[in-house]
């Protein structure tokens, strides 16, 4: 095992009914900006618990914010967040508008181009805090420090990450996902599921117990992902749902092994061209990123196959083989395509896609930064 720090400050508030616990943990005199997405917590009537909640404290909405959250929509919740004197943000919805509530945040105090937050990795010394009522499980954005934020005129999808964008508290009420149409739980368990591989399908570093928590949540999701789907109020599988995906990113699994996050690097990419999900590309890249670098994670894999899919008969290539179709058939299980043909995209785009890698200075990725723009292309191509 690797040597390791781990720290997570965010307090988790969990199960049914918790909204109302945003009573006891704003800060009663706190100026409230609410940030949300499209519009549905106005349905499902978790805008009115949250408001009830928040009692007598001042508040104010700022909705709009994008499943790909981008920079233009942000710097308006900043200047709404300026001229009202906000002192305190409350994220309410999914991974997207966590990472958008992190990156206003994040702008509020700083000093200089909040762009260059990005574009340049300068580094985030403050934040104004912030909590978030959790509604969509899929990123673990609730209990992380990072966020992903896309420049609609640059055609950019960059990430960032700083101690100081912790949510102070997360509220996690299964309950509020029973309304969420199924794109949004199969993108979310997708999500979820990559998210573990990247930090878990890489090389041996004998980190058992981080090696069977991962295997574990994977297991969960190959359980509870199909379930959720079939039945949409039942609160025990949204429940475990919910749960696994705030640990697949919660900084645990990844404490003390290596990480790979080339997948998601390429993801961004296509997000960004092409508009697609996140999971989406994160379904199309992953099976590909694994046939490209078969040998390089071959004992991982060998693993992967045996503890999480239970193949163990046939050669190793075989095993290997097969752990990688489980991989593609369980994501289209979940009715997420897994080719970017299943979305209307040819091979013409790849050139553009790589040139992109390369400008953001994605050159070497991977855990052995041996993931080059010419394996890279090959993963590209391998994902038509």
């Amino acid at each position: 095992m690797q040597n390791f720090t781990f720290h997570n400050p965010t307090r988790i508030i969990f199960g049914e009914g918790q909204i109302a616990a945003l009573d006891a943990h704003v800060p009663p005199d706190a100026r409230v900006l609410i940030t949300f997405g499209g519009g549905s917590i106005k349905s499902n009537g978790v805008l009115v618990q949250v408001q009830a909640a928040l009692g007598d404290r001042a508040w104010h909405v700022f909705g709009g914010i994008e499943p790909n959250p981008t920079y233009e929509t942000l710097m308006e919740a900043v200047a709404l967040a300026r001229e009202k004197n906000i002192d305190f943000l409350l994220a309410v919805g999914g991974g997207s508008v966590i990472d958008g509530t992190k990156f206003i945040a994040a702008a509020l105090r700083f000093d200089g181009e909040p762009w260059d937050i990005l574009a340049k990795q300068v580094e985030v010394c403050d934040a104004m805090p912030f909590g978030t009522v959790l509604t969509l499980p899929a990123t673990g954005s609730e209990m992380n420090n990072g966020g992903v934020i896309s420049h609609r005129a640059k055609g950019d999808k960059l990430p960032f990450r700083s101690d100081a964008t912790y949510p102070v508290f997360s509220v996690l009420d299964p309950v509020t996902t029973y309304s969420l149409p199924p794109r949004q739980i199969a993108n979310g368990v997708v999500d979820a599921f990559v998210h573990i591989v990247e930090q878990y399908l890489t090389y041996p570093v004998d980190a058992r117990v981080q090696d069977r928590f991962a295997e574990g949540l994977l297991i969960t999701l190959t359980e509870v992902g199909p379930q959720a789907l079939a039945e949409p109020h039942n609160y025990a599988v949204r429940a475990n749902l919910m749960w696994t995906a705030t640990l697949a990113l919660n900084g645990l699994i990844g404490a003390g092994v290596p990480q790979d996050w080339a997948t998601h690097m390429l993801g961004h990419e296509i997000t960004a061209l092409h508009g697609l999900d996140h999971a989406q590309t994160l379904a199309i890249v992953l099976p590909a990123m694994l046939s490209a670098r078969r040998e390089s994670k071959r004992a991982k894999l060998l693993q992967y196959a045996e503890r999480v899919w239970n193949i163990t008969e046939g050669s190793e290539d075989e095993r290997v083989s097969a752990a990688i179709t489980a991989t593609r058939v369980f994501f289209e299980r979940m009715s997420v395509g897994t080719r970017l043909r299943d979305y209307q995209i040819g091979g013409q785009s790849i050139s553009t896609l790589i040139a992109k890698l390369g400008e953001h200075g994605m050159t070497a990725l991977g855990e052995h930064g041996d993931v080059t723009l010419d394996v890279s292309r090959q993963v590209y191509q391998l994902a038509v």
